[in-house]
C-alpha cells in the first residue's frame, strides 16, 4: 500500500486530533481575516472619511486578533505533537520489530537517525500545511468581503502557482531519493576503500579503485543536477503565486477604482497578498518542497511494503495439491561444527519433514539437538548444506516469518500480559482468540490469577515454568506454521508438558519440532529424530527400538507400555501405569539465543 493510503488511514484513526488541530487554526484563520479587512475600514471610514478615533478602534481590533492568534498558534504546537508523537512510536516499533526479527542491518541507523528525521520533517509539513491552508482560507474570504473583484485578481494566479509547485513534488522526491541513494552509495565505498588503501597500493588495484570511484561520484553529480534542474520551477511557482498577484493589483489599480474597488479595499487586498499569501506560500514550497521529498524518502525506508493480507494460521496442506506443497523443513547435507577443528556436530543431515507433522528429536548431551532448532531458526549458519523453511531458504526474512523458536530460558518483559503474549503479532489480537490460546495452552488460570489480558507483568515474579507458559502462548499466537521446541516446557510437569505439546500439534496447517525433556514427547509424536552421530534414524516410535540401539537405550523397559498409553499400541504391549520417565544426563548443547518468528 503506498504512502498515501497509510497516512489516510492514519488520519481516520486520529480524527479528533485533527479537529482539535483545525479549531485551533481557526484562530489564526481569523486574525489573517481581520488583518487586511480592519486596514480597510480603518482607511475607508476612519483616517480617509475624517473619522480617526475609528481608524484607532479598526487597528486595536487587528492588534487584538495577533494576540488572539498568537494563543491559537501557541495551542497549535501541542496538537501537533499529540499527531505526530504516535507516528514516531510506530515507526521505532517497526525499527525494533524487524532488527530483532530479521536482523535488519539498517535498524541503528533507523532508530538513531531516520525516525527522528520523520518526526522533525512531519511536524514541520504539517504546520506549513496548516498554516498555509487556514491563512489562504482566512486571506481570500477577506478578499471577497472587500469586493469580489480583489479575489478575481488575485485568485487565478494563485492557483496556477499552487498548481505548479504540486505538479513539482512527485518529480523532486525521486530525484531527492535517487540523489541521496547514490551519496549514501558512493560513501559506504569510500567507507570500503579508506581502511584498505595500504592493500589497495601493494596489490596494485588503484586503477581499478578509482574507476570504481568515479563512477560513483558520476552518479552522484548527474543525480545532484537532476534534482538541481527543478529548482527553478519551484522559483516560478513562487512568483507566479505570491508576486505576480501583487503586480497584477497595481497594474489593475485604475481599472478597480473606477468599478467602485475603494482605496482601502485595494490597500487591504495588498496587505492580504503580501503580508499573508506570500509568505504562506513561500513557507509551503520550502517546507514541502524540500521536506517534503526528505520525509517521503525516509518514510519509504523506514516502512516497508505492506504485504497482501493473510489469515493468522496457514492454510492445512491439503488446500493445496501436495506436488506444489513445499515442506515445513527441509535439511539437505547439513553440517556443523563450532571451530574449523572442532568435530561436527552435525554431518551430512537430510531430513523432510512435512507440513502439519509432529517431530520430537532426542538423543544424548552433545549430539546437537539444541543446535538443530538454532540452525533451523536461523541463530547459526551450517557450514555446509541447506534449511529451508517451507521453501525458503535460512536465514532469511522470508524463513523467518515462517517459524518461531521457544527456548529452554522463556523470555518475559515488563508491561501487560497481553502486550507479551502478542509480541509476534504486529496487529491487534482479539481477546476471544487470546482467551482461546490460553485455554489451549494452558495459561488461563495464571492468566485469571495475574487479573486478565491488561494485568501488569513482573517477570521475576513469575516461575520459571510459569514464564515458560507465557511463551508458549506467545509463540501459539504467533503467524509462524513452524514451531520449534527447545526443551521449552522443561520447567512444567508431565501433564500440563503433554497439555502444550498437544495444543501446538493441533494448530491448523502449524508443524512441531519439540527438543524432547521426557520420552513421553517422543511417543507423542508422528515422527522421532534420534541424533546420534553416524547412526542418526528417524523413524516413528514403533519402528524405532528395533532400528536404533541409542532409542531403545533411551526408552528402557518403558518402551512397549508407552506405546499403549499412547493409545498405538504394539501387538502384545502391556499397558501398566508407570508415569514417563525424564530423559536424564541430557543437558543442551550449543548456544541458542531467543528468536522471534
Amino acid at each position: 500500500m503506498k504512502l498515501r493510503r497509510r497516512a489516510a488511514r492514519y488520519a481516520r484513526t486520529t480524527w479528533r486530533v485533527l479537529v482539535r488541530l483545525g479549531a485551533w487554526s481557526l484562530l489564526e484563520a481569523g486574525q489573517t481575516f481581520l488583518a487586511g479587512y480592519a486596514l480597510a475600514r480603518a482607511l475607508d471610514a476612519g483616517f480617509l472619511a475624517g473619522d480617526v478615533r475609528t481608524g484607532l478602534l479598526w487597528l486595536g481590533a487587528a492588534a487584538a486578533a495577533v494576540a488572539v492568534g498568537a494563543v491559537g498558534t501557541g495551542r497549535v504546537y501541542g496538537v501537533v505533537a499529540a499527531l505526530v508523537e504516535p507516528v514516531r512510536d510506530r515507526l521505532v516499533t517497526g525499527v525494533v520489530r524487524r532488527g530483532v526479527r530479521e536482523a535488519d542491518p539498517g535498524a541503528l541507523s533507523g532508530l538513531t537517525q531516520q525516525v527522528e528525521i520523520a518526526r522533525d520533517t512531519l511536524a514541520g509539513l504539517v504546520l506549513v500545511s496548516r498554516s498555509f491552508l487556514f491563512t489562504a482560507a482566512g486571506a481570500l474570504t477577506g478578499l471577497f468581503s472587500l469586493d469580489p473583484l480583489l479575489l478575481a485578481v488575485v485568485l487565478p494566479p494563485l492557483l496556477a502557482g499552487v498548481a505548479l509547485f504540486a505538479a513539482t513534488l512527485r518529480p523532486l522526491a525521486h530525484r531527492q531519493e535517487a540523489f541521496l541513494t547514490a551519496d549514501e552509495a558512493l560513501a559506504g565505498e569510500l567507507g570500503a576503500v579508506g581502511p584498505g588503501l595500504r592493500d589497495i597500493t601493494a596489490t596494485g588495484a588503484e586503477a581499478q579503485v578509482a574507476a570504481g570511484l568515479g563512477r560513483r561520484v558520476d552518479a552522484e553529480l548527474r543525480a545532484a543536477r537532476s534534482l538541481a534542474r527543478w529548482s527553478p520551477a519551484r522559483v516560478a511557482a513562487l512568483a507566479l503565486g505570491g508576486e505576480v498577484p501583487v503586480l497584477l493589483l497595481l497594474v489593475s489599480a485604475p481599472w478597480l477604482l473606477r468599478r467602485g474597488v475603494t482605496p482601502g479595499a485595494l490597500l487591504g487586498a495588498l496587505a492580504y497578498v503580501g503580508q499573508s499569501l506570500y509568505p504562506a506560500l513561500q513557507n509551503l514550497v520550502h517546507g514541502l518542497g524540500t521536506s517534503g521529498a526528505r520525509l517521503t524518502v525516509v518514510l519509504r525506508r523506514l516502512v516497508p511494503p505492506e504485504q497482501p493480507a493473510r489469515t493468522v494460521r496457514p492454510a492445512p496442506p491439503e488446500a493445496a495439491p501436495e506436488s506444489r506443497t513445499p515442506a515445513a523443513l527441509a535439511l539437505s547435507g547439513l553440517r556443523f561444527a563450532y571451530g574449523p577443528a572442532s568435530e561436527p556436530v552435525l554431518q551430512g543431515l537430510d531430513l523432510t519433514l512435512p507440513a502439519g507433522a509432529h517431530l520430537a528429536v532426542v538423543g544424548p548431551s552433545g549430539t546437537g539437538k539444541s543446535t538443530l532448532t538454532a540452525l533451523v531458526a536461523g541463530v547459526l549458519t551450517p557450514g555446509e548444506g541447506t534449511v529451508r523453511v517451507h521453501g525458503h531458504p535460512v536465514p532469511g526474512p522470508d524463513a523467518a516469518a515462517r517459524r518461531v523458536l521457544i527456548p529452554q530460558e522463556a523470555y518475559v518483559h515488563g508491561g501487560t500480559l497481553a502486550e507479551n503474549l502478542t509480541l509476534h503479532r504486529p496487529d491487534p489480537v482479539p481477546e476471544d482468540e487470546l482467551l482461546a490460546a490460553a485455554e489451549a495452552v494452558g495459561l488461563l488460570p495464571l492468566l485469571r490469577k495475574l487479573g486478565g489480558p491488561a494485568a501488569r507483568v513482573d517477570p521475576a515474579a513469575l516461575s520459571a515454568g510459569e514464564r515458560q507458559l507465557v511463551a508458549l502462548t506467545r509463540a501459539y499466537l504467533s503467524p509462524a506454521p513452524l514451531a520449534l521446541l527447545d526443551e521449552a516446557t522443561c520447567h512444567l510437569d508431565a501433564e500440563a508438558e503433554a497439555r502444550a505439546e498437544r495444543a501446538f500439534a493441533a494448530r491448523p496447517g502449524g508443524t512441531l519440532v519439540v527438543v524432547a525433556h521426557r520420552m513421553s514427547s517422543a511417543r507423542r509424536a508422528d515422527l522421532v529424530l534420534v541424533l546420534d552421530g553416524p547412526r542418526t534414524v528417524c523413524g516413528t516410535h514403533a519402528e524405532l527400538p528395533a532400528a536404533s540401539p541409542l532409542y531403545r537405550d533411551l526408552m528402557g523397559d518403558w518402551a512397549g507400555a508407552s506405546d499403549a498409553r499412547a493409545g498405538r499400541a504394539a501387538p502384545g504391549a502391556a499397558v501398566t501405569a508407570t508415569p514417563p520417565p525424564a530423559i536424564s544426563g541430557w543437558r543442551r548443547s550449543g548456544s541458542v539465543r531467543p528468536s522471534s518468528g
